[in-house]
């Protein structure tokens, strides 16, 4: 383009988004249709005009100028999400899902064309895909405050959501009754009553009544179980052994501590303020949770067993919580002087947590829904980490309990099998709707 012509487009750039600025769309459009007559694949003009045409109800020109500013600029997100807008509505649903596909490959937070890629997958009938597609987009709108209620939602868009979200109602029930269906041929459905109440719980179908309320999981509740914050240790016939074990376990502590640099922080994060979020500090030095694990979200480390192959035999030997990408969950809990973990919950009552304390300075202790238990070296505490929960450190010395968790024991073996399932489900289900499933 020469100088003149350069010039000329400048200056029709400059009028149009002065339009823009005044409200002067018609404007803003007649000197946009200009500037492509200069430049044919300015993509700033190209998304103007076309939107002007969709707005218009001529999607299919807005189809054609959104082709060209996609062979300018091939992953540019709002020429993708538009031209997906465009094709939904002269019903190409094949190309609409492909454009939308391709803009949330880029853009991912783009909710909106999130909604839109699952209109028209719904439309090509490919059910589960819409029904994840819907998932995610409410999801990440209701993050930012947005879609909670018709308030929330623009006029344009509230039918569309509410479509979704009574497709997600139905869809996410369908899913996970088949995931329960087995279990009720094997066990039968009664044996599955409380499971099928806390799906619908889960699902939002049903309220919770939890007995006590300073019980408040943070993902999934089940219903009809005592609700205590601390639980009495006859009821785990398996501590017994553990903590005759104890000076085995301990001595393989030992020589871990002895070379620091093969703990991990408990956290799993370098940010400050994750950090700061959990903890905090009575001392001069900065709070520090470490953590050796032996098993970590289910995942086993193998490296670490063979390194302390006595300790990681016992943890064999135990009834541990089995769900997959979930539990168990055993380490090495090496909590430093001055440190105090602050109020936290757990994600469910399905399961408890056990500590069995090796290294216990004065000045530490654990406190589950407002009761202190002090611990003592070799002496199982089990507790529910769905009770509000804080551990403190005010020693000069470094505190290291043995942590596990295990099933409730109130929990049946067709309950404990159900959760198993259902939950390793829902971690599937929300991966695929790039939603995290909450863990620890």
């Amino acid at each position: 383009m020469n100088s003149g012509l350069q010039g000329d487009a400048v200056a029709l750039r400059a009028r149009a988004l002065e339009g823009v600025r005044q409200g002067d769309p018609a404007l803003a459009e007649r000197c946009f249709t200009q500037l492509l007559e200069l430049v044919p694949d300015d993509v700033e003009a190209l998304q103007f005009v076309a939107a002007r045409h969709f707005a218009r109800g001529d999607a299919m020109r807005a189809v054609a100028m959104l082709l060209v500013a996609q062979q300018a600029q091939p992953e540019d997100p709002n020429t993708l999400h538009h031209l997906g807008a465009a094709q939904s509505l002269v019903h190409d649903w094949q190309g609409a899902a492909d454009s939308l596909k391709r803009c949330l490959h880029v853009a991912p937070q783009m909710f909106i064309a999130r909604l839109r890629l699952g209109i028209a997958l719904e439309q090509l009938g490919n059910i589960h895909e819409a029904l994840v597609a819907y998932f995610g987009a409410i999801n990440t709108a209701q993050a930012q405050g947005r879609w909670m209620s018709d308030a929330t939602t623009a006029p344009g868009l509230q039918a569309a959501v509410r479509h979704a979200i009574g497709f997600i109602d139905g869809g996410r029930r369908q899913l996970f009754d088949a995931v329960l269906e087995p279990l009720r041929q094997r066990y039968g459905s009664s044996d599955l009553t409380r499971v099928e109440e806390c799906l619908a719980i889960y699902l939002g179908e049903k309220l919770p009544s939890l007995p006590d309320p300073r019980q408040q999981p943070k993902f999934l509740y089940f219903p009809g179980v005592p609700s205590q914050p601390y639980y009495p240790r006859e009821r785990f016939p398996w501590l017994a052994e553990l903590e005759a074990n104890t000076a085995t376990i301990r001595e393989e502590l030992r020589a871990v501590l002895s070379q620091p640099k093969v703990l991990e922080s408990f956290l799993l994060t370098d940010s400050p303020q994750d950090a700061a979020d959990l903890l905090r500090s009575s001392g001069s030095q900065d709070p520090a949770w470490d953590a050796y694990f032996f098993h970590r979200h289910g995942e086993r480390y193998e490296a670490h067993a063979e390194r302390c192959p006595r300790t990681a035999a016992v943890l064999d030997s135990l009834p541990l919580a089995r769900v997959r990408e979930h539990s168990p969950e055993t380490l090495y809990s090496v909590l430093r002087p001055g440190t105090h973990i602050l109020p936290h919950r757990g994600v469910t009552n399905t399961r408890l947590v056990t500590h069995l304390p090796l290294i216990v300075p004065s000045d530490c202790a654990l406190r589950v829904g407002g009761e202190i238990h002090a611990w003592r070296e070799g002496r199982c505490v089990t507790f529910d980490d769905t009770f509000e929960h804080e551990a403190w450190n005010n020693s000069s010395e470094t505190r290291v309990v043995l942590i596990l968790d295990s099933w409730n024991p109130d929990l049946s073996e067709a309950e404990r099998a159900a959760v198993a399932d259902l939950v390793g489900a829902i971690g599937d289900f929300n991966r695929q709707c790039d939603i995290p499933t909450p863990r620890g």
